[in-house]
């Protein structure tokens, strides 16, 4: 009788356990990240852009937290995403440039949030492999692919991509048909409500390949743009694409009933492009993959009805802040990092007015950086010649008059504060096997594919650029 009392309280106590655990598990907010490829800081409707309409993100921003500062954690794009997924610098990650594999010892925020119990999706441009050129798919076994860094589900090719793309479902090649922002978002869909059913947290990631170059969109898509240059009119045309596929997305995470608890994270990759007009960035200085405004700030918005009332936030923020601010929305506020976070968790800003982000922004990339302070910035033209100049963004939006002269003490500490804290990257980096990145006409797994592969847009040109022509005049 002892014995089965025993049982029974035992048997009590699991139940209650197990209650408990499936309650913490359904009540774990969703998270879905989403990234564009070269969306400049002004190319957004609620930002008064002259012709683009963006009616979805509006909303969005209306209904969330839009961040005015808000930066890429580098001026172009593997190295942003790296930034993202592990909360630190892309040079301490490997990345150092677009097509740079990331360093297999990164603790990413997918493996985290998979170890707690998250389903975890990747869908879209991928770039963090080490491969080059037009988006690809990408193969099962590649040491580099999503699923190595924490995705369970991954439709994703290695850079960019349009209209038609063919892509990578877990290793298994699918030719898609559609505008390629619906393509991922229709895909992300079918994985959210995979696990919505099986009452289960996700992270989605949604790396969009628009509206990166070559610029294709559909006739529909590229109306009210009739006036502009043909690589204008496509590039708004993607984006308009892009823009009501987030309409697509908020809307069925609303009908599936679970739009109160799911964080929807929004952000560009880096700063607009220079050739299109009108302008991609507004009135900052500078384009993609340069140091100024222009080339790192873009926008941003998270939307979390059950958490976060809608407003507008100048606390500067950027990429490196999201992987701790999730954890700490998990429950991994105290997670310690073996490795060194460049970004902090801004979850205290989501309920308060806060303005004031008492920690600074460090960037560096391709020998150059910066350092912000608010509305105080560093920028760093050559880091080994230690060429820096000072602005005051609140005064100098354009970062038009170099203030380190006039006010020397100030330009002393900043310049002080970058060099030790590049130190750090420095001795990070001496710790890392470098392996650099090759393009896929140049990877011999992907040379049964190329003859078909020629006939398709957007890889023809690519693939019969000399020496690889000779592989098709024989025949």
């Amino acid at each position: 009788m002892k014995n089965n009392f025993k049982i029974l309280i035992f048997l009590s106590f699991f139940f209650v356990l197990f209650s408990c655990n499936k309650v913490k598990e359904i009540e774990m907010p969703n998270i879905i990240l989403i990234m564009t490829d070269d969306q400049g800081w002004g190319q957004t409707g609620y930002y008064h852009h002259p012709i683009l309409k963006t009616p979805n993100l509006d909303a969005m921003a209306e209904n969330g937290l839009r961040f005015d500062r808000f930066y890429a954690g580098a001026p172009q794009c593997s190295p942003t995403r790296a930034s993202v997924l592990t909360g630190r610098n892309n040079d301490r990650t490997g990345v150092f440039y677009h097509g740079y594999p990331l360093n297999k010892n990164e603790v990413t925020l997918a493996q985290k949030l998979k170890n707690i119990g998250y389903s975890t999706g990747h869908f879209g441009k991928w770039h963090l492999n080490g491969i080059r050129g037009p988006g690809i798919p990408i193969f099962e076994d590649d040491e580099y692919s999503p699923g190595v860094f924490g995705f369970d589900k991954w439709v994703s090719t290695t850079n960019f991509f349009d209209i038609d793309p063919i892509m990578s479902d877990n290793g298994n090649i699918v030719d898609f048909k559609g505008s390629s922002s619906e393509v991922i978002v229709n895909e992300a869909l079918k994985f959210i409500e995979k696990n919505v059913k099986e009452i289960k947290p996700f992270f989605t990631v949604i790396w969009d390949g628009s509206p990166h170059n070559p610029f294709v969109s559909s006739k529909d898509d590229k109306t009210g743009f009739e006036n502009l240059n043909k690589e204008s009119r496509e590039h708004y045309g993607e984006m308009v694409a892009f823009d009501r596929s987030v309409g697509i997305l908020r809307n069925m995470i609303s009908e599936m009933g679970i739009s109160d608890n799911t964080i929807i994270w929004f952000c560009s990759d880096n700063g607009g492009l220079a050739k299109i007009i009108p302008s991609t960035v507004g009135e900052l200085k500078g384009n993609k993959n340069t140091m100024w405004e222009g080339g790192l700030r873009v926008p941003g918005i998270i939307e979390w009805p059950k958490i976060i009332k809608p407003r507008i936030t100048k606390y500067p923020v950027s990429t490196m802040d999201i992987f701790p601010t999730i954890l700490e929305i998990v429950g991994l506020k105290n997670y310690e990092a073996s490795n060194h976070l460049d970004g902090e968790s801004i979850v205290d800003i989501f309920e308060s007015n806060e303005e004031i982000r008492l920690s600074k922004i460090p960037f560096r990339f391709d020998n150059r950086g910066a350092l912000i302070d608010n509305n105080i910035k560093l920028v760093v033209n050559d880091i080994k010649n230690l060429d820096f100049e000072l602005y005051n963004l609140l005064d100098d939006p354009t970062e038009s008059n170099n203030i380190s002269k006039i006010n020397a003490d100030l330009f002393e500490t900043m310049k002080d504060e970058f060099i030790n804290w590049n130190e750090t990257v420095n001795i990070d980096i001496k710790k890392k096997k470098i392996i650099d990145p090759i393009h896929w006409r140049d990877d011999e797994k992907y040379f049964p594919f190329l003859e078909e592969w020629a006939k398709r847009r957007e890889y023809s040109g690519y693939i019969k650029r000399e020496p690889f022509s000779v592989l098709f005049d024989s025949k």
